[in-house]
């Protein structure tokens, strides 16, 4: 396949800018840049589009956003280091790429974004890929700023995010995925795609928000699946005790089973437990 643009190949930019990988970061770069433009062809057409990249790092899947099309990314990069780097790819696209220094926790998309919708699309960086994640399922108002996700995890967290009840890994992760987004695995990537090689298989998952999800308060849903899966091996009528009401009480109004455990229950059973679980709560308040 062919070079995707004219720059330098990624080694030498790492080389030149002295970008040694931080596990503090959780950095692990993608030199590859038919890989990257692979991940950033899940999210085609990018023609035009406005797209939010956090960790880009020497910029490989910024590089191929920008080539496919992209009309602006904002990347969002913690690491001094890689500006450098990345204003470098700046002057090759002009007008096109905005580098943000700073914590993508922290990120305010409305004030970058206004009242354009984008895509996320990401090699998130391992250690807050997951909070990272849950922030852009709870986002209010819904729907959200962002009209696709494309983004890297570990595959181990990319089966969580996707399960479905009964399997496995179903867990508070993808009861909050399955409430607001379809998710899917798209492909693996091997340890060796990476500098330096993590330990495990990573996977790129595609989620699409879901225009009209079933109403419920993000809070309390995930204050009702904390309490489900923090004991998902006892029976709800005791894992929910912790939230501090008859257990018995809310699972009969909720038309679950006493009997019934965590892994059992669909998204739509844990959005009716938080409905009932508000109301109950809001009746205590009064």
């Amino acid at each position: 396949m062919a070079q995707i643009d004219d720059l330098p190949p990624l080694r030498e930019v790492i080389r030149r800018h002295g970008l040694s990988a931080k596990k503090s970061l959780g950095q692990n770069f993608l030199l590859d840049l038919n890989l990257t433009a692979r991940i950033a062809r899940v999210a085609e057409p990018l023609s035009g589009a406005t797209v939010v990249e956090v960790g880009p790092g020497p910029g490989g899947l910024t590089r191929a956003l920008l080539s496919l099309g992209a009309k602006r990314v904002i990347a969002i990069e913690r690491d001094e280091r890689a500006v450098a780097a990345l204003e470098e790819i700046a002057a090759h696209y002009p007008g096109r790429l905005e580098i943000v220094s700073g914590d993508a926790l922290r990120f305010d998309a409305r004030a970058h974004l206004g009242a354009t919708r984008a895509k996320i699309i990401a090699n998130l960086p391992y250690n807050i890929a997951t909070a990272l994640l849950i922030d852009w399922l709870t986002a209010e108002p819904w729907p959200p700023w962002y009209d696709m996700l494309v983004l890297m995890f570990q595959r181990e967290v990319a089966m969580r995010i996707v399960a479905k009840v009964g399997d496995k890994a179903y867990g508070r992760l993808a009861v909050l995925t399955g409430w607001r987004c379809e998710s899917k695995i798209m492909f693996d990537v091997a340890p060796t795609a990476f500098v330096p090689q993590p330990k495990v298989t990573s996977a790129v998952v595609r989620l699409v928000p879901r225009a009209e999800p079933l109403a419920c308060d993000s809070k309390t849903l995930q204050r009702v699946t904390e309490a489900a899966f923090g004991q998902r091996r006892k029976m709800l009528r005791q894992s929910l005790k912790t939230l501090g009401v008859d257990s018995g009480e809310l699972l009969a109004a909720a038309g679950i089973a006493p009997t019934a455990r965590a892994e059992e229950i669909p998204v739509e059973g844990f959005v009716t437990l938080a409905r009932v679980f508000a109301g109950q709560t809001k009746s205590r308040v009064r």
